[in-house]
């Protein structure tokens, strides 16, 4: 039972550093990423699809993305679509393909992108924490279910800390090698 809870606790720390690793791909650091296109949607034949899915997304160069839709008459819906997203860039449109120029971040917004990295990293830790707190709940049910000794408990409680340590330094790492990327010039 312990085992079950302590593994249950880990698999869920691993779930929340594998989503703050999603969410700091999806922050723009001056790089062409086809990352920054997967929350902005367009309405295909009626179904809210992201770009990445109705087109081929490639990056020729550092600071550009080419995107080419496999349908052609919805190549004006994607530049609305990305006009109307946060993403603070303008596409220029040939008419068969749009093309992405990123521009290098100015020192102030890549001091605000190194904030949103904290602030997605602190609220990765939080979660982390109430895995914890959550897991050393339900090994302390199984006290009072008396299948289990206070001994063991203590026990588990003790390595579910060191699995919650150990993903509290992941997360530092993470955090640590974004702000890196985002502050390179």
């Amino acid at each position: 039972m312990i085992d079950e809870v302590i593994a249950h606790a880990e698999e869920q720390m691993e779930k929340s550093l594998a989503n703050l690793d999603h969410e700091f791909v999806s922050i723009r650091t001056g790089r062409a990423s086809a990352a920054v296109l997967e929350r902005i949607q367009i309405s295909y034949y009626g179904t809210p699809t992201p770009i990445t899915q109705v087109a081929g997304v490639k990056s020729p160069e550092a600071h550009l993305l080419v995107i080419e839709p496999w349908d052609k008459s919805i190549l004006r819906d994607i530049e609305k679509a990305i006009l109307g997203s946060d993403l603070g860039i303008t596409p220029s449109n040939d008419g068969s393909i749009l093309r992405l120029p990123f521009p290098p971040p100015t020192e102030e917004r890549r001091r605000e992108l190194v904030k949103q990295c904290r602030q997605l990293a602190e609220e990765s830790k939080v979660a982390v924490r109430n895995i914890r707190r959550d897991a050393n709940s339900r090994l302390e049910k199984l006290i009072k279910e008396e299948d289990v000794s206070k001994d063991e408990v203590h026990r588990g409680e003790e390595q579910i800390q060191k699995i919650t340590d150990k993903h509290i330094v992941k997360i530092d790492e993470a955090l640590k090698r974004k702000e890196a990327e985002v502050m390179e010039v």
